[in-house]
């Protein structure tokens, strides 16, 4: 990139690694890049992989309205089971029956999940309470009481073809916990469910496949050869 645009910033499409922390991500290239003012545009759980949009310099200002966007997620929910965590990050800790549970039934219980919702952020989750993340607090074996949300589900569709694993498609608003809605899907079902796979394919415009694998990036070149800027 021309030196113009290191001074003004810019930003990464980044396909983030599973069991990497976003923050693992920004760490990793600022080392690489040897600038310290980089953020990244809405946090990934260790386990999901997929889209995320690193900003650097004067981009970090434009985190917000990047994170702001509509994010879109494919992966997968395991009906009849449930862990802690509500994905694999912890072991599976109660079953339930699945027998009842009917293509028609899953298709009527997902408009109960599509619009408007609310739902409580897992136990496990970067959400702070009393100066510690959540998760640091569930770690610890202490339950916290955490505050409704609101989030908007503009799609929410599944295959059941490997059922009782569920494959789902869904587009959501900044602050949808994904994880949630399988704790509250495998509840509304009568039943439980935890989500065993994630995969961010979308930021508004930008998409997964545009993005960039860390294994890529290896050296500064590396790194402002994928940067990009807003036209």
């Amino acid at each position: 990139m021309e030196n113009y645009s290191i001074q003004e910033g810019g930003f990464l499409l980044i396909d983030k690694p599973i069991r990497w922390t976003s923050f693992d991500v920004v760490k990793k290239l600022r080392n690489i890049s040897g600038i310290k003012k980089i953020g990244h545009a809405g946090t990934l759980d260790p386990l999901a992989t997929g889209l995320l949009i690193v900003c650097y310099g004067k981009y970090t200002k434009k985190i917000e309205s990047m994170q702001a966007q509509e994010k879109g997620y494919v992966g997968t929910f395991e009906l009849g089971k449930t862990t802690p965590s509500y994905d694999l990050e912890t072991a599976i800790d109660r079953e339930f029956p699945i027998h009842h549970i009917s293509n028609e039934l899953i298709e009527a219980t997902l408009d109960q999940f599509r619009g408007e919702i609310k739902q409580v952020p897992p136990q496990f989750s970067a959400v702070k309470v009393n100066g510690k993340r959540a998760y640091e607090h569930a770690r610890n074996g202490n339950s916290i009481a955490l505050k409704v949300r609101n989030a908007t589900v503009s799609k929410f569709d599944v295959d059941c073809e490997k059922f009782p694993t569920i494959a789902f498609n869904i587009k959501c608003s900044k602050g949808t916990y994904i994880r949630s809605l399988a704790r509250d899907f495998g509840e509304a079902l009568q039943s439980g469910a935890y989500m065993s796979s994630l995969i961010r394919t979308s930021i508004g415009t930008y998409h997964v496949k545009d993005a960039v694998s860390m294994t890529n990036i290896h050296e500064k070149d590396d790194f402002f050869n994928h940067a990009m800027q807003l036209i």
